[in-house]
């Protein structure tokens, strides 16, 4: 019985299919691209569009495989096709690019008709993706962020904050200096790593002090997009 579960619902390799056997695929397609969908919403940015898409994935890849079964000529040509959606798609971050192969994976499993195998592979990899998600694996350990001070063009910017930085950061680095308004003023941007988050309003208004109370803008570094 338990072996049967992970055999193809096809008896034979024929091209030719019956519609209870394409329903079948079409509706377990369906039901496991609805769950891959839910797993990605939790804890996820996201929008309609791609979800429907991820939903509705593993029936298209379904359909496609059944289309091509032991047609070499076709598989070549849905390769080409395939390709050409790739390069007029926008780089995607590396959550949405693995929840697409796994739409993929499932599809391809239920083109071929293994649709146990295919439901056994949702509820590992979907579990494995849950539990990693609200786990702390691959949480970044320090805080950093991007201090930008602007000072006037009088002030020595070498060793001016040298001790604010000492008493409030456990690590400073300067990354550029640029004039601005005319070269009347000096724009300095440091990476910094504070002693503790709960002292950055106290810091800033040491800073403020020190340089004249122009303007000081202090964010988190831009990792941009998680792309693969």
């Amino acid at each position: 019985m338990v072996n049967q579960l992970f055999r193809s619902v096809f008896s034979n390799n024929a091209t030719t299919f019956s519609i209870e056997t394409i329903l079948l695929c079409t509706l377990a397609s369906i039901l496991l691209g609805l769950i891959i969908a839910c797993i990605y919403m939790v804890n996820n940015t996201y929008n309609k569009g791609f979800v429907i898409t991820l939903a509705l994935m593993p029936a298209m890849i379904q359909m496609v495989i059944m289309l091509v079964n032991g047609n070499l000529g076709t598989g070549v040509a849905v390769m080409g096709a395939f390709s050409l959606v790739r390069f007029r798609s926008v780089p995607g971050t590396a959550k949405e690019i693995s929840s697409i192969f796994l739409a993929m994976a499932i599809g391809l499993a239920t083109g071929i008709g293994y649709i146990g195998l295919a439901v056994l592979f949702v509820i590992c990899i979907g579990g494995c993706q849950l539990l990693l998600t609200f786990s702390k694996f691959g949480d970044a350990k320090n805080v950093d962020k991007i201090l930008k001070i602007t000072i006037p063009e009088s002030l020595d910017y070498t060793e001016v904050f040298d001790d604010i930085f000492e008493m409030y950061l456990k690590k400073w680095e300067m990354l550029q200096v640029k004039t601005c308004n005319m070269g009347s003023l000096y724009r300095l941007e440091y990476a910094i790593s504070l002693k503790q988050v709960t002292d950055e309003k106290e810091f800033i208004d040491e800073l403020r002090c020190r340089n004249g109370n122009l303007e000081i803008s202090c964010s988190r570094v831009g990792l941009g997009r998680e792309e693969l």
